[in-house]
């Protein structure tokens, strides 16, 4: 049956943010340009430890960091990146280290980003999904009007979210080919084995065995939905008991039911993710080569974990 075709369980519901005052003030803060720089930033030593063979690096991490993540907030080229830091040098920081753009373009493709996060001290319930960011290509009027004239292409991007905090915990890019459910293992790799998670959600692309093997292995529950006319495993496999008393709820009351009762509509807020990333980075990717482009979705993250700090809407539903 067709999308268009199916029947509405009912009206959609209406809610209320019960924190407006504060959301507001959030909102508001969002666009406050006021910096505040750790000491150990504006010094050009760079930990033992990252030392490699070659000539030294001058600039730490954190600086290519904290510069790239100005790059993604205001939209910046590089060159007109290091001009941004020359100024802040010039006005505030007199000892701020500043790259010149060349630097920061060869150190993006190696830099290992650090997720900025909060969190709330129980186990994750993490959802997780993916998106598409466009490399390069026609715009979307020019496609209507006129059609395809040269190759689009597009990076797939796997994001893990707390539902509790909103906090974006793991951020993974792959190839447009690669699928949901491979990503999960090397999502759930970036999170630490000594940090509890309780819940791992996912929509229908995760019900694979090699998905609930390895939420089976970080002590989770999952909250998969089985996919259409799933068939129950063997008690041995990895994630079966859940899955098939999921299978036998949904054969009883049906999959909306089901839905509803497990809580898996929780999911939605990943997919509200999607959409706060491609609204305030971007829906393109600026870098060209993979290690670049990779630590941009990463930067990315860390802004909207940053943004998400500063302001979170608490809806409630009242009719």
């Amino acid at each position: 049956m067709r999308k268009d075709e199916r029947k509405t369980s009912g009206p959609k519901g209406v809610y209320r943010v019960r924190n407006w005052s504060d959301y507001n003030a959030g909102l508001i803060a969002r666009g406050n340009v006021t910096m505040w720089i750790d000491e150990s930033v504006l010094t050009n030593a760079v930990e033992s430890g990252a030392r490699k063979r070659g000539r030294p690096c001058i600039y730490a991490d954190a600086v290519i960091q904290m510069l790239l993540g100005l790059k993604q907030v205001f939209r910046l080229p590089l060159r007109a990146l290091q001009g941004f830091a020359q100024s802040l040098r010039e006005l505030a920081f007199a000892d701020l280290p500043v790259p010149n753009y060349s630097t920061l373009s060869r150190r993006a493709q190696t830099l290992t980003v650090l997720l900025p996060g909060l969190r709330s001290g129980e186990p994750l319930h993490l959802v997780v999904d993916s998106t598409g960011l466009k490399l390069y290509g026609e715009g979307e009027w020019k496609v209507r009007k006129h059609g395809y004239s040269k190759r689009r292409t597009w990076r797939k991007v796997h994001l893990a979210m707390d539902a509790k905090t909103g906090q974006v915990c793991a951020a993974l890019m792959t190839h447009q080919n690669v699928d949901d459910a491979s990503a999960l293992p090397d999502l759930l790799d970036q999170i630490p084995s000594d940090m509890p998670i309780e819940i791992i959600g996912g929509d229908g692309a995760y019900d694979t065995k090699r998905c609930h093997a390895t939420i089976a292995a970080r002590g989770a529950l999952p909250s998969i939905p089985p996919r259409e006319g799933a068939m129950p495993w063997p008690a041995s496999t990895s994630g079966a008991g859940w899955r098939n008393e999921a299978i036998d709820a949904i054969a009883q009351s049906g999959r909306p039911q089901w839905k509803k009762c497990s809580g898996y509509h929780r999911r939605s807020l990943v997919e509200n993710l999607m959409y706060r990333l491609k609204t305030l980075t971007g829906n393109c990717l600026w870098a060209r080569r993979i290690g670049s482009q990779a630590t941009e979705v990463a930067i990315r993250a860390g802004v909207l974990n940053r943004m998400t700090a500063l302001a979170r809407p608490q809806s409630v539903r009242i009719g």
